[in-house]
């Protein structure tokens, strides 16, 4: 099944309401890939529906949608482990033309919420940070100006992120994955 063929059943009424949309899966499953600990799979499927139920038309259609999940998520950590990097964030274009990244960056932040302790270190480390700043920033844009809260960028060096999103993000994930892999590796050798 290709990713077209996920973003129609995504966008159908076969799919829960309130479930993601491609770009916002993308940068969900993103955070899944790049973050601390492995989620299970039943756990994150049901975030992509919003805990409810598609209306699958048959086993044979449940199993296809299934499998585009996974086989995004494997495509994700194959490009991010790829030299040189391989990722490709999946944005919107509206109809002017211009990239929309917020989807992406929403969904991004809900794959770090699903496990928002762990992602602590991160928050606390300067390099890290700067890695998630961006991300959040945008990912504010989706909710209303009065829930915003202090933002993280100026609206200048937001108005150059959108400019350069789509060669920024794959680089934020990677940093952020190559930053777990490290403490990982730090707190193994620790162990020792």
């Amino acid at each position: 099944m290709s990713l077209d063929d996920l973003a129609h059943f995504l966008n159908s009424d076969s799919a829960p309401q309130g479930c993601m949309d491609l770009s916002e899966l993308d940068g969900f499953l993103a955070a899944l890939v790049a973050g601390p600990e492995m989620v299970p799979r039943d756990e994150w499927l049901a975030e992509v529906w919003d805990n409810e139920e598609p209306d699958y038309a048959d086993a044979a259609e449940q199993e296809a949608i299934e499998q585009a999940l996974f086989d995004r998520y494997e495509a994700i950590e194959a490009g991010l482990d790829a030299t040189p990097l391989g990722y490709t964030a999946i944005l919107w274009q509206d109809e002017a033309g211009t990239t929309v990244a917020e989807d992406w960056a929403a969904g991004f932040m809900q794959g770090v919420t699903l496990r928002a302790k762990a992602w602590q270190p991160a928050l606390a480390d300067e390099d890290a940070s700067m890695l998630l700043i961006p991300i959040a920033s945008l990912a504010g844009m989706t909710l209303p100006e009065d829930e915003r809260g202090g933002q993280a960028m100026t609206d200048e060096a937001l108005e150059g992120l959108m400019q350069d999103v789509e060669q920024v993000l794959p680089v934020c994930v990677l940093g952020l994955r190559r930053f777990w892999r490290d403490r990982a590796s730090e707190s193994r050798m620790v162990r020792h």
